[in-house]
């Protein structure tokens, strides 16, 4: 991507919120996410993902692990279990292995890069911008940088303080296009 290309991508994590009006929203306006979603979570209803996946945006579902535990305390074996175990699940519900992981909490090790490399992950997704409820939250600076994968969660007004999931993703919508970027789809720039 050229450096001063002024795209950013979208990525939600977890899977707890199935809100039918953002369904509608992603598809109206052909928003390219990438998901990542935690089996626990996201599994009481895959068809709502698979519907965001199916909508014509070319949104994609990703791994999140089974049970979003913190993977630096665990062993090897025990990351593996969690990453190759939602590999196993995605991959039979919907027909294939994800090449994208993303560690809960953004926490990882030696092992949890080997454990995923063997359950067939090919990059491991971090983020450097993340969605709160009316604004961004930036790892460094205060601005959009291109290029920048861009952390927002799949949550309900329990979590939003009220908002909703499309609420919070419009008012996101909006801080990108005041920065003047626009979206693109990750997996056509990994």
């Amino acid at each position: 991507m050229p450096a001063d290309e002024k795209i950013v991508f979208l990525t939600f994590d977890d899977g707890a919120e199935k809100d039918p009006e953002f369904l509608k929203m992603a598809a109206d306006l052909k928003l390219p996410i990438s998901m990542f979603l935690t089996d626990n979570v996201a599994s009481a209803d895959y068809g709502h993902f698979e519907k965001l996946r199916d909508n014509g945006s070319a949104s994609t579902i990703n791994n999140h692990t089974l049970t979003h535990p913190n993977l630096r305390t665990l062993s090897f074996e025990a990351q593996k279990k969690e990453i190759c175990g939602q590999q196993d699940r995605l991959e039979r519900r919907f027909g294939h292995r994800p090449p994208l992981f993303r560690p809960p909490f953004g926490n990882y090790n030696d092992d949890t890069l080997r454990a995923a490399s063997e359950c067939g992950v090919s990059s491991l997704v971090l983020w450097r911008v993340s969605m709160q409820i009316n604004n961004f939250q930036y790892a460094e600076g205060s601005a959009l940088k291109p290029g920048d994968i861009i952390l927002a969660h799949f949550r309900g007004p329990s979590e939003l303080k009220g908002s909703t999931e499309t609420q919070m993703t419009t008012r996101m919508l909006q801080r990108i296009q005041e920065q003047g970027y626009r979206i693109g789809r990750l997996e056509d720039y990994l």
